[in-house]
C-alpha cells in the first residue's frame, strides 16, 4: 500500500512494523535430568524383563518326600519351569539320570528344587561299622516304620535257658538304620550300621531271639 502527499512529490511507502520476537521458553535443567533418569530406567527394566525369560528353565523338583539316606527314584522328582533362580543353583532337568541312586544327605520336602548339596554318593557306613540284619516281628519295630539315619539302641534280654537270676541290667550297643523291608510273611528286616567290635555280640544275641531295639533319634 502507497501514501500520496498533498504537495504532489509523489509516494511514500508506509512504515514497515518490527518483527515479532518469540520468547523461548527456558528449560528446567531438573526437568530434562528426570526425563533422562526414567528412560534409562525404563531401559533398565527392559532389559531385566528379557533376561528373566532368558533364564527361564527346566529343573528337577521333588515330588514326594525322601528320607535320609534313602536312594533316589526317577518317581521322587519331577521337571518344573523356573524363571530366574538368582542365588539357586537347581540341578537342570536333563541331569535326571545323574542323580537317580544317590542318597539324599538331607531329607528332600515335596515342592522344593533339588540341588546337588541335599544329595550324597558316601554310604550311610561311617568308618570303623559293618551292617547287620535283624529280623523283627511287627510288635518288635519301635516306631511304625524306621526310615535310614534313625538311631536305635540295641539292648539285649535275659537268657531263659540261663541259671541263677535274670540279669536286669542289658548290654547296649548305639547304631543306625540304613534301611528297612518287610517279607512275605510280615518280617521286618532292618539293616544296620554297627561298630564292628559289637558285631559279633550283637549276631550271637540275634541268633538267641535276645536282641530289642529302641528308638533313641528320629532322622
Amino acid at each position: 500500500m502507497s501514501l500520496a502527499t498533498r504537495n504532489g512529490t509523489g509516494t511514500v511507502d508506509p512504515p514497515v512494523n518490527p518483527p515479532k520476537v518469540v520468547r523461548q521458553r527456558r528449560t528446567r535443567p531438573g526437568l530434562l535430568g528426570l526425563a533422562v533418569l526414567l528412560i534409562a530406567l525404563g531401559g533398565l527394566g527392559a532389559a531385566f524383563a528379557v533376561t528373566s525369560v532368558r533364564a527361564t528353565g527346566s529343573y528337577l523338583a521333588v515330588s514326594r518326600a525322601v528320607e535320609v539316606g534313602r536312594q533316589l527314584v526317577a518317581d521322587d522328582l519331577v521337571s518344573v519351569q523356573v524363571s530366574g533362580g538368582t542365588g539357586l543353583a537347581p540341578v537342570p532337568a536333563d541331569r535326571l539320570d545323574e542323580v537317580v541312586g544317590k542318597r539324599a544327605a538331607v531329607a528332600l520336602t515335596p515342592g522344593t528344587l533339588l540341588t546337588l548339596a541335599q544329595l550324597t554318593d558316601d554310604p550311610l557306613l561311617g568308618p570303623g561299622q559293618q551292617q547287620v540284619a535283624l529280623g523283627l516281628d511287627a510288635a518288635e519295630v519301635p516306631a511304625r516304620r524306621l526310615h535310614p539315619g534313625d538311631k536305635v539302641l540295641l539292648v539285649s534280654t535275659p537268657d531263659d535257658d540261663a541259671t541263677g537270676p535274670p540279669s536286669v541290667a542289658g548290654t547296649r550297643f548305639e547304631a543306625t538304620v540304613i534301611d528297612t523291608s518287610t517279607s512275605d510273611d510280615d518280617e521286618v528286616v532292618v539293616y544296620l550300621a554297627l561298630a564292628v567290635r559289637d558285631v559279633p555280640a550283637v549276631v550271637a544275641l540275634n541268633a538267641q531271639n535276645r536282641i530289642a531295639v529302641v528308638l533313641t533319634e528320629a532322622a
